[in-house]
């Protein structure tokens, strides 16, 4: 993955960061792949759990056209599967927060990395294995991209499962953000732990 200018630095890339062992099993991103994920990937976004918030339901043509806007872009976003030992199991995409629209609405630091999330399978939810995978993933950001201060997100306030797996993950509520479309909740994890 490349950074502003065509330079990738040390960690930039989340298919290089290996395996995160885990309570659940071993997890690890991959980049998606088109047009081989593409059926999964739009049957997940088509879940009306998903799409509640997600908002990409509809033809694979909605999905894909959210995915080549990373995939042909600038490297600043990356499409990601998790796999948990070795299955896909949730679509993850790892961005410089720093360089996104988001950075307009939240006094935004150099190196910021951003997570989105879902779990695919309705039956991956609701038992804390996404606090459990934000939690090893936000771990792995801090250790590979080392100019990385802090790991943010930016669910919707509505989204109470998800905000509240971003809590167990060691995330703390910094701001209610409103961004187009959406009142968000900022959730961080700094690297170094924030004064309570």
């Amino acid at each position: 993955m490349s950074g502003p200018g065509g330079t990738a630095g040390p960690g930039d890339d989340p298919a290089g960061w290996g395996a995160m062992p885990t309570a659940a099993g071993e997890f690890r991103l991959r980049p998606v792949r088109l047009p081989a994920d593409l059926g999964l990937l739009t049957g997940w976004m088509n879940d009306p759990e998903v799409a509640a918030f997600w908002e990409l339901a509809g033809p694979s043509a909605v999905t894909e056209r959210h995915l080549r806007g990373q995939l042909d872009g600038d490297g600043r976003s990356l499409p990601c599967l998790g796999l948990l030992d070795g299955t896909p199991m949730s679509y993850w995409e790892v961005y410089r927060a720093d360089l996104d629209p988001l950075a307009a609405h939240y006094p935004a630091r150099p190196h910021d990395t951003g997570l989105h999330l879902l779990l695919g399978p309705a039956g991956s939810r609701g038992r804390g294995l996404g606090a459990t995978l934000l939690a090893a993933l936000a771990d792995r950001v801090l250790r590979e991209r080392p100019r990385c201060a802090r790991v943010l997100a930016e669910p919707d306030v509505r989204n109470r499962r998800s905000v509240g797996a971003f809590r167990r993950a060691g995330f703390r509520l910094a701001a209610e953000l409103d961004l187009p479309g959406k009142r968000a909740a900022l959730m961080v994890r700094d690297r170094t732990p924030h004064p309570a």
